[in-house]
């Protein structure tokens, strides 16, 4: 059986909105951290794959599974992590859960809601910023404000490169409800510019996932670890950039992604507001979320 990392060729091109194992990292984490990454990226590339079949890619799904439970010893970035994890005794949980996900994108094409988006992001992203919290030993406590950032980061994605993802895999994240409300179509997605109906969807949506990432402004300040804190302010400095654009720039004709520039200029703000906060010894901000 041909390896699932051998299939990553036929992979279309995707923006990374959930950075893995960065500098910022205490090297102690980043094999376990970039196990993890390579096992879910290998997963996002097998469903995603422009040629396999729906069933094709439903079976390397399973060895992947499989090979991560121990029942199995064929796909390599399974193998890798469930070593990873048992030298830190730790299950694979999250991992298992991503995977539910990945099955999602091969059978689901469409959505009816804005609950049926989060169930999905609840597969999709919020398992990989669960896996991040437990690497570091942190209390299940942040999980909710952990939550709303991961799926706002997840959303975000979605509305970045919903023209991308009609065009190139039929599948659209959009709910349906949201398209009817504002009179946007499907089809519309397929166009080199947002009609009014579609931008107008496009927008109450980032307005409704700028809700979410407030509920997670939190987390830097409940998390313990000094480096993990400072990771997840940059990324929650990143998400709130790229949901401002979101609601003000047109997905289909205007850029909508971080430059190199803004890049750098965010993470150096994240940063430094963090280690000021934990400074002066801030407390926590609430989080409507919390306890959901």
């Amino acid at each position: 059986m041909t390896s699932a990392s051998d299939l990553r060729s036929g992979k279309t091109e995707r923006d990374e909105n959930f950075p893995v194992a960065s500098w910022i990292i205490h090297p102690r984490h980043r094999a376990l951290i970039l196990a993890f990454y390579n096992f879910v990226r290998t997963a996002d590339d097998i469903a995603d794959h422009a040629t396999l079949s729906a069933d094709e890619k439903l079976r390397y799904l399973d060895l992947l599974e499989a090979d991560l439970l121990g029942t199995g010893d064929t796909q390599k970035e399974a193998i890798s992590l469930r070593q990873a994890l048992a030298q830190r005794s730790m299950a694979p949980r999250h991992a298992l859960d991503v995977l539910v996900a990945f099955r999602m994108d091969v059978t689901k094409l469409r959505y009816e809601n804005w609950d049926d988006v989060i169930h999905y992001c609840r597969y999709s992203a919020m398992p990989v910023g669960r896996f991040m919290l437990d690497v570091h030993g942190e209390s299940t406590s942040t999980w909710a404000a952990s939550d709303a950032l991961c799926a706002g980061l997840q959303i975000n994605n979605h509305l970045q490169d919903c023209a991308k993802d009609y065009k190139n895999l039929n599948r659209v994240y959009l709910p349906r409800d949201a398209l009817a409300a504002s009179g946007a179509t499907v089809a519309m997605l397929g166009e080199a510019k947002s009609q009014p109906a579609l931008l107008q969807c496009l927008h109450a949506l980032a307005v409704r996932t700028e809700t979410l990432l407030n509920e997670s402004k939190s987390l830097s300040a409940e998390v313990k670890d000094f480096r993990l804190g400072l990771d997840i302010a940059v990324i929650q400095a990143f998400a709130d950039k790229i949901v401002g654009m979101l609601k003000v720039r047109d997905p289909l004709s205007e850029r909508v992604h971080l430059s190199k520039l803004e890049l750098l200029g965010h993470t150096i703000g994240g940063i430094a507001g963090e280690i000021s906060h934990r400074a002066i010894g801030r407390r926590p901000q609430a989080n409507p979320a919390a306890g959901a």
